[in-house]
């Protein structure tokens, strides 16, 4: 307990994950999808949920998932819990940028963590580039 808190205070940046994304995408860069890409999506986990969440000084607690929903930003009508992660998409970068957007939702079954055992990343697909995520929440 006591390395971790050293560690912490050597480098708080190594735990936090940032309330707001760094920056927006562009929104004349993203391409337009639909919930036939879904497969897409999923398929394009397996890159993306490394490069996320493996880094760090535990790696290890995010080396096994379970993806617990991959939907649409503007199919998340009923689901309160979803909403609301839609209506921080809106804030965090507008309502145009939110709905080209995915949230995905995870689960890490190796963390003891109540915070680090979820996960919920946003996602978009640039015309050039793919898939990738522009903002980690858990």
């Amino acid at each position: 307990m006591l390395i971790t808190l050293f560690l912490l205070l050597l480098n708080p940046a190594a735990f936090s994950v940032n309330a707001q994304p760094k920056e927006c995408p562009e929104l004349d860069k993203l391409e337009d999808t639909s919930i036939k890409d879904k497969n897409d999506v999923v398929n394009a986990l397996n890159k993306l949920i490394p490069e996320t969440y493996e880094v760090g000084i535990y790696p290890d607690i995010y080396s096994q998932w379970k993806v617990l929903s991959v939907v649409p930003f503007f199919t998340v009508g009923g689901n309160q819990e979803e909403e609301n992660y839609y209506g921080m998409a809106k804030n965090f970068c507008g309502k145009r940028i939110a709905d080209k957007s995915w949230l995905v939702r995870l689960e890490f079954p190796l963390s003891k963590g109540a915070s680090s055992s979820q996960g919920q990343i946003f996602l978009a697909k640039s015309k050039d580039q793919g898939w990738f995520v522009w903002f980690r929440y858990h």
